[in-house]
């Protein structure tokens, strides 16, 4: 698949937690933890899963930071 987004993340699931509609996918990117929210749909269409390889795509108009 093709994407135009340049922000995209590669590594492992490491937890897929589901709720009542909202999932909370874990992903292992170079041992930094990455939790995104997806739908549970999204996650069984996907078929998202603990150990699979996957993308973090990054999909965001503005991003903000904050440092101490």
């Amino acid at each position: 698949m093709k994407l135009s987004s340049r922000n995209q993340l590669k590594g492992k699931i490491v937890e897929v937690v589901k709720g009542q509609t909202t999932a909370h996918v874990r992903l292992d990117v170079n041992g930094t933890i990455v939790t995104a929210s997806i739908t549970n749909e999204a996650v069984d269409d996907l078929g998202l899963k603990a150990g699979m390889d996957a993308y973090a795509v990054v999909k965001s108009s503005d991003v903000m930071f904050a440092i101490d």
